[in-house]
C-alpha cells in the first residue's frame, strides 16, 4: 500500500489544529498594579537581605519584575507570598513586622495573584494543549482498531513536569515526535489490516519432559536436563540457565502458557522462589523481560501466564532467589548430573502449554470496527487479502468519518472529516485499491492533532471534553461506550453521574489498573529499574523481591481506594501486603505461599504505610547508599506537598562519604549553617533522617555501612532523631510518621493536587489553591477518605474547566 509522506501530513495537521490546540503567543491578560503598602512591606522588612548579586536565595527584590504576564516574575512574587505567610521572610531571628502589616501584604499579594490568574486562565485556560502521552496513545489505538500489540517502546520518552507526563507544560511535539507518531500508526494499522485480512493466528504446542529438555543429553548446554521423567534446572546463577528453545515464537504475538512445576531439595525457607522471564537467551542479547515469579513446592502445581515474545524469543523458567545455594559450572555451559551432587534447590517441569492469543478483540469485532458489514476476502500466499466496498466513494466516506468521530472523542461534522477523506478519494484517484485507500484516510485521521490532543476550549467544558478527561485520567484510554452515550445526553456533568462513571470505571480491574498509572508517577515507581542496589552490598535483592514491592504498594492503594480509606494510612497502616520472600527479606516471619496476603505489622517492623515499603526506598535510592535530602525531598513534594525548589547554584551538592569516617549528618550540619540553605533543609530533613533506617534495597538497618576492602562491617549507628519544620521533636521514624498522620487534612490536600495535576495535565496554580484546600476539607466528613477525594476532584470547577 502506498504511504503518504510525513510532510503531506504535517502539512495536513498544521490545516487541521483545533482552536483548542492553537498555543497563543501571549495573552492579553495584564495584572492590577501592585499596592503601595505591600511595596512599602518588602521594602521595610526584606531587602536589607535581598538586594543585589549578594541576595539571599537568588532573591533580589532590586531586580524583581512587578509584570505577572512575565513567568518568572509570577513564580518570585508567589514564592514571596508563601515564604512570608509561612514566617521565613523575613527570617524568625530578625525584627518582625506587626501581625496586621503582615496579613495586609498577605492579603493584597493574594488577592493580585489570583486575580491575575483568573482572568488567564479564562482567557486560555489553565491546561494549554494537552497530548496523550505514550500509554495513552498505545491503549487509545487498541479501542480504536481492537489490536493488541505492544506500542509505547516506538515512541519517544514523555517527559515529566510537576511529576507527570500528563502536564501540558512539559509536552513538545517536534519532527521527531510527530515521524515515530506515524510510524506507530502505521505499526497499528499494519496489524489492524493484516487481521481484518487473515484467518485466525493459531499456534498451539503441548510438551512433554521430553519435548522440554536439552535434545542431546551428552552435550552441555543451559535447557533443563531429564531427571526421573521430569525436565529439571538447578539454582545456579548462570544467564539463561532454564532457556525453553521449545517455546521459541514462530511470530510476534501474545501467547499463553500453562507449566506444572514442583521443587527438588526444598530449602530451609519453605519453597523454591522462581521466576519467568523471556528474551533471545544469547549472549549477543542478554536483556530478559521479566513475566512472573511463583513459589515452587514439592507438591506439582500448575501456573498460568501471558507474555508478549517477539519473533525467536522463549521463556526461559529457574529457580530465581538469589538466596539460595548455587551450584557452580564450568565452561559457562551445565552437563547432564552436573547439578544433583552439589545438593542444590531444583525445579521440575511436567508439563508445558503454549498457544496463541489475543488479549484484545477477536478478529470479528476487530472487523466490525475497521471495516463495518463490508464484505472481505482473506488473503493466501499467492494473493493479497481485500475489502469488497458497495460504493467505493461512500462507503470510504461512511467508513473514515465513523473512525474520525471515534478518534477524535466527539461528533465530527462533514467539513471537519472531509480532508482526511480526501486521503483516501486521492488514493482511489490514484489507481489504489479500496482497501489501500481506507488505510489512507485511516492514517490521515490518526496523525491529526484532534486525535494526538485533547480537544478543550476556555472555560467549562463541554460534555465530550470532560468524558475523554474522564476516561484518560481514570483508565489511560478514550471513553468508552457508556461515557459516550451520557456524553451525547448531555447528563455526563451532572455531579452524582460522575461520580457514578468514576466508579463504574474504578470497578474490578479497573481500580487496579487507575492505582498502577497514577503511582508510577505520583510514587515515582516507574523508576524502579532506573537503578540496581549493589549485589555485593545487598545479596538478597533480587527480581523476586523488587516486582513484589511493586505489587505490595499496588495491592495497598488498590485497597485504600476499594475501602475509601483515610489517607493517614500512607504513613501509619499497622498492614501491608507480603508473600513469602518478601515477608522473608523484610525479616518477618509467619507468611508463607506466593500469593500476597494482608499481613499485620507490630512495631518491631518498624514500617507502616507506603511510605517504609520497599519500593519507595528503593527508588529513592541510589542502589548503593541513601541520601535523607532525596528522601526528604520526595516525603515533602510527594506525601505533604510541600514543594523543594531546587538549591541555589552556588551552593554544592552533598554526596555521603561511603568510607563511613562522616556521617550525612554532620556534613548537612555544616550545609544548613548558611541560612538560604537552612530555610529548605528545615522541612527536607526531618524526613530524610526519620527514614535513614531503611537501607538502598529497603531492608532495615541499625548502623550506616563501613566498607572495609571486599568485607562490610557495621560502621556509625544511625541516629533518626531530628525536629520537624514547626518545632517538634521525634526520636525515630516511628515517631515521625505519626507526626504526619496527625496532619490528616495536609495529607488529603497533597492527594487532591496530585490526582488534579495528573488528570487535568496542569500544575496546580497559586489562584488553585482555594479549591483544593475545600476538596480537602469537603473529604473530612468521610473520614479523608481516599475514594470520597477522588470524587470530589472529577465534580470540582478545576476538573471541569480547561
Amino acid at each position: 500500500m502506498t504511504k503518504a509522506p510525513l510532510m503531506t501530513l504535517v502539512k495536513l495537521s498544521r490545516l487541521l489544529i483545533p482552536a483548542a490546540c492553537a498555543l497563543p503567543l501571549c495573552s492579553a491578560t495584564s495584572a492590577k498594579a501592585l499596592d503601595a503598602a505591600a511595596t512599602q512591606f518588602l521594602k521595610s522588612h526584606c531587602s536589607s537581605c535581598h538586594e543585589g548579586t549578594a541576595a539571599e536565595g537568588g532573591l533580589d527584590l532590586e531586580s524583581l519584575e512587578d509584570d505577572l504576564t512575565d513567568p518568572a516574575a509570577e513564580k518570585n512574587w508567589v514564592r514571596i507570598f508563601d515564604r512570608v505567610h509561612d514566617g521565613e521572610m523575613p527570617p524568625k531571628d530578625a525584627d518582625q513586622p506587626p501581625a496586621a502589616e503582615v496579613q495586609a501584604f498577605l492579603k493584597s499579594t493574594g488577592e493580585r495573584l489570583r486575580s491575575f490568574q483568573h482572568a488567564r486562565d479564562a482567557e486560555l485556560g489553565r491546561v494549554r494543549a494537552r497530548r496523550l502521552t505514550r500509554p495513552e496513545v498505545e491503549r487509545s489505538l487498541h479501542a480504536l482498531l481492537g489490536i493488541d500489540i505492544p506500542l509505547v517502546d516506538e515512541l519517544p520518552e514523555d517527559m515529566k513536569s510537576s511529576g507527570f507526563t500528563t502536564v501540558a507544560d512539559g509536552q513538545s511535539m517536534s519532527h521527531f515526535q510527530l515521524e515515530r507518531h506515524l510510524a506507530v500508526v502505521d505499526l497499528a494499522l499494519d496489524e489492524a489490516f493484516r487481521r481484518v485480512l487473515s484467518k485466525a493466528d493459531e499456534y498451539e504446542l503441548d510438551l512433554e519432559p521430553k519435548d522440554i529438555v536439552r535434545r542431546n543429553p551428552r552435550v552441555r548446554c543451559r535447557e533443563p536436563e531429564m531427571r526421573e521423567g521430569q525436565a529439571v534446572t538447578w539454582s545456579s546463577g548462570l544467564t539463561f540457565y532454564g532457556r525453553l528453545p521449545c517455546t521459541t515464537a514462530p511470530e510476534d504475538g501474545w501467547y499463553r502458557f500453562t507449566a506444572t512445576v514442583s521443587a527438588l531439595k526444598l530449602p530451609e525457607t519453605g519453597g523454591v522462589w522462581t521466576t519467568v522471564s523471556t528474551g533471545l537467551c544469547t549472549s549477543s542479547a542478554p536483556l530478559m523481560d521479566y513475566v512472573t515469579a511463583f513459589e515452587a513446592t514439592e507438591k506439582p502445581k500448575t501456573i498460568e501466564f501471558t507474555a508478549w515474545l517477539p519473533r525467536r524469543h522463549m521463556v526461559e523458567i529457574r529457580p530465581g532467589d538469589t538466596t539460595l545455594k548455587k551450584a557452580r559450572f564450568q565452561g559457562g555451559q551445565v552437563g547432564v548430573g552436573e547439578g544433583e551432587p552439589q545438593d542444590v534447590p531444583g525445579i521440575a517441569i511436567d508439563h508445558l502449554t503454549m498457544r496463541r492469543v489475543h488479549v484484545g478483540a477477536n478478529n470479528a469485532e476487530l472487523r466490525k470496527l475497521l471495516i463495518g458489514n463490508l464484505r472481505y476476502e482473506t488473503g493466501s500466499k499467492k494473493s493479497a487479502g481485500r475489502v469488497i466496498p458497495k460504493s467505493s466513494k461512500a462507503d470510504l466516506t461512511r467508513l473514515v468519518t465513523e473512525m474520525a468521530r471515534r478518534a477524535f472523542r466527539r461528533p465530527v461534522t462533514s467539513e471537519q472529516v472531509q480532508p482526511y477523506v480526501n486521503m483516501g478519494l486521492a488514493a482511489l484517484e490514484a489507481g489504489e485499491n479500496f482497501t489501500a485507500a481506507l488505510r489512507a484516510g485511516y492514517r490521515a485521521v490518526l496523525c491529526s492533532p484532534r486525535f494526538m490532543y485533547l480537544t478543550e476550549s476556555p472555560g467549562a467544558l463541554d460534555s465530550y471534553a470532560v468524558a475523554a478527561r474522564l476516561s484518560y485520567f481514570l483508565t489511560g484510554g478514550p471513553p468508552d461506550a457508556e461515557l459516550a452515550a451520557l456524553a451525547e445526553s448531555g447528563k455526563l456533568c451532572e455531579p452524582a453521574v460522575l461520580k457514578t462513571q468514576a466508579n463504574r470505571l474504578l470497578a474490578g480491574a479497573g481500580g487496579r489498573r487507575f492505582v498502577e498509572d497514577f503511582a508510577a508517577q505520583w510514587l515515582d515507581l516507574d523508576q524502579m529499574d532506573f537503578t540496581q542496589p549493589d549485589a555485593k552490598l545487598y545479596p538478597k535483592f533480587d527480581a523476586v523481591v523488587k516486582n513484589s514491592m511493586l505489587d505490595e504498594t499496588h495491592t495497598f492503594l488498590e485497597e485504600m481506594l476499594r475501602e475509601n480509606a483515610g489517607v493517614e494510612r500512607l504513613v501509619t497502616a499497622e498492614h501491608t501486603f507480603l508473600n513469602s520472600r518478601l515477608a522473608r527479606f523484610y525479616d518477618i516471619d509467619g507468611v508463607r505461599g506466593d500469593a500476597l496476603q494482608r499481613v499485620r505489622l507490630d512495631k518491631a517492623t518498624h514500617r507502616g504505610g507506603v511510605m517504609t515499603q520497599g519500593a519507595i526506598m528503593k527508588v529513592t535510592a541510589n542502589g548503593s547508599n541513601t541520601s535523607p535530602i532525596v528522601r526528604g525531598v520526595w516525603v515533602s513534594e510527594r506525601l505533604l506537598g510541600v514543594p523543594i525548589p531546587p538549591p541555589p547554584t552556588s551552593v554544592p551538592a552533598i554526596e555521603p562519604d561511603i568510607r563511613g569516617a562522616t556521617t550525612i549528618r554532620e556534613q548537612l550540619a555544616k550545609h544548613r549553617s548558611q541560612e538560604s540553605c537552612a530555610v529548605c533543609h528545615r522541612k527536607i530533613d526531618p524526613p530524610g533522617f526519620a527514614l535513614e533506617n531503611f537501607d538502598p534495597a529497603g531492608q532495615w538497618r541499625s548502623n550506616y555501612p563501613k566498607l572495609d576492602g571486599r568485607s562490610r562491617k557495621p560502621g556509625p549507628a544511625i541516629d533518626p532523631s531530628y525536629v520537624t519544620a514547626d518545632g517538634r521533636a521525634f526520636a525515630d521514624g516511628d515517631e515521625f510518621r505519626r507526626l504526619m498522620a496527625a496532619d490528616k487534612r495536609r495529607l488529603a490536600a497533597n492527594v487532591a493536587e496530585k490526582l488534579l495535576i495528573y488528570g487535568t495535565g496542569a500544575p496546580i496554580s497559586f489562584a488553585d489553591r482555594k479549591v483544593v484546600e475545600e476538596i480537602a476539607s469537603a473529604s473530612a466528613a468521610e473520614g479523608y477518605g481516599f475514594r470520597t477525594i477522588l470524587e470530589a476532584v472529577v465534580t470540582s470547577p478545576i476538573f471541569l474547566n480547561k
